[in-house]
């Protein structure tokens, strides 16, 4: 296989990788991000430089980045495509938090040396908004307004290895299950990495299929895209405090507090009425960062009560990089070992 050099700048949020693609792609064609996702999955060209990136021995089983791609239209300034071990997803708070700081201290978005800059993103799922704060001409944070999310599903039975849950189901720019860590015999810590993203994995595959995993207006939406296991920490003065861990893909764990799953998580808060506009979600992860999330609107979408969350987190620069393959290299794009 020949493949030119593939550039990236790697990024991190809350612990969470981010490889963000600037250089070296082929083209990608299609009216809109979705189209280009959809002929994403389809080009074994393109997916042979996810694969590049993302397999062992230049990637690792929790890998995620995202491909450069124009926006939708010149409202927005980049659009990209979400990828992960197992394909390409259709939204990614982390990934857009990454793509905020990135925008702003690359110059390819101009900004202020201090105040809040906008950076617009078509990623599949629809537009969202990365609001940059500078201080001294540097970042300090970064907090992405979301497309609507809005409740599925709640209380739906599910049957696991570690006994029958109950499950809610809600939606963030892609379709996640919750679940209660302590109905499963665990909490959210790294000593129960393990069980942890086995009970997710058993969770998403089990709803995959259902009424639930549904989108109501868009079948390259479909499928729940991850499990999310949470401890519930109570209340703060600001509001619900809570610990998560999203096992995503087939069995990809985020290190981060998951972005849209945090956006998803405040539609379900603020349908228990926990999460009124004013009160503030302090999300853990399971390495301890932290995104902390709110409602800034209520709305209707795609026939539901819904709510636009802002959820705010920062992300750091850890390297750069080109990567080639040797066109007689017996392991081609690599491997994943789990």
């Amino acid at each position: 296989m020949v493949m030119a050099e593939v550039s990236v700048t790697d990024y991190h949020t809350a612990g969470e990788p981010f490889r963000i693609v600037t250089g070296g792609l082929p083209e990608i064609p299609g009216a809109t991000v979705l189209d280009r996702r959809s002929y994403a999955q389809g080009s074994a060209e393109v997916d042979a430089v996810r694969q590049l990136l993302v397999n062992e021995p230049r990637g690792h089983a929790d890998m995620y980045g995202g491909f450069l791609v124009p926006a939708d239209d010149d409202g927005a300034d980049l659009g990209v495509l979400f990828w992960h071990k197992d394909g390409y997803s259709t939204a990614c708070g982390h990934g857009t938090i990454a793509l905020g700081a990135w925008a702003v201290r690359t110059g390819q978005v101009a900004a202020a040396a201090d105040g809040d800059t906008e950076v617009l993103i078509d990623v599949p799922s629809g537009r969202v908004v990365a609001r940059v704060t500078c201080v001294g001409g540097e970042v300090q944070q970064v907090a992405f307004r979301n497309i609507p999310s809005y409740v599925v599903a709640r209380g739906i039975e599910v049957k696991t290895g570690r006994g029958q849950v109950q499950a809610d189901v809600s939606y963030g720019g892609a379709l996640y299950a919750f679940v209660a860590a302590r109905s499963v015999g665990l909490s959210v810590a790294p000593e129960h990495t393990a069980d942890l993203i086995a009970v997710g994995r058993e969770i998403k595959w089990a709803l995959n299929d259902t009424e639930w995993a549904r989108h109501p207006s868009d079948s390259r939406l479909d499928g729940i895209y991850g499990t999310i296991l949470y401890d519930d920490l109570g209340d703060d003065a600001d509001g619900p405090h809570q610990r998560n861990v999203t096992i995503f893909a087939d069995g990809e764990l985020d290190r981060s507090p998951c972005g849209s799953g945090t956006s998803a998580r405040i539609a379900l808060l603020a349908h228990d009425g926990r999460l009124p506009i004013g009160r503030t979600l302090r999300h853990e992860s399971i390495v301890g960062t932290t995104f902390l999330g709110r409602v800034t609107e209520l709305v209707r979408a795609d026939g539901h009560d819904a709510v636009v969350t802002e959820v705010a987190g920062m992300a750091y620069e850890t390297g750069r990089a080109t990567f080639t393959l040797d066109p007689h290299d017996p392991l081609g794009t690599g491997f994943v070992l789990r």
